[in-house]
């Protein structure tokens, strides 16, 4: 079970790793308008935000690696913690944006977290 746990946290900070990069850098392209359905104008006003964004999906990602390769309990409590915020922002970005974020985000997060726990 702890091989599937760590498999589902990398896959998980990956995901998180994406949307970095789709909100930092790709944003006002081609790829980033149409990831979150919007048009160059919109992109431009909204693209400082949306690299804010991306910078913290980055940290999000860069716990959930740290608590891969940290000794436990350190490591263990670091997934925990990062994934427990991964759900968080899932639910709430859920409620205030766009529903999809529920199942792209917070459902991946709380399987990682489900298993993490068990694995423990």
């Amino acid at each position: 079970m702890e091989i599937l746990a760590n498999i589902l946290v990398v896959l998980v900070a990956a995901l998180h790793v994406y949307i970095l990069v789709m909100e930092m850098f790709l944003w006002q392209k081609k790829q980033g308008m149409a990831f979150h359905g919007m048009d160059a104008e919109m992109a431009k006003r909204t693209a400082a935000m949306a690299g804010n964004q991306g910078l913290y999906n980055g940290f999000l990602a860069a716990g959930l690696v740290w608590g891969l390769i940290a000794a436990d309990p350190t490591g263990f409590r670091a997934q925990v913690f990062f994934l427990s915020c991964v759900i968080v922002a899932g639910v709430y970005g859920a409620a205030t944006a766009n529903r999809r974020i529920l199942f792209a985000q917070a459902l991946p997060g709380a399987l990682a977290l489900a298993a993490v726990l068990i694995a423990q």
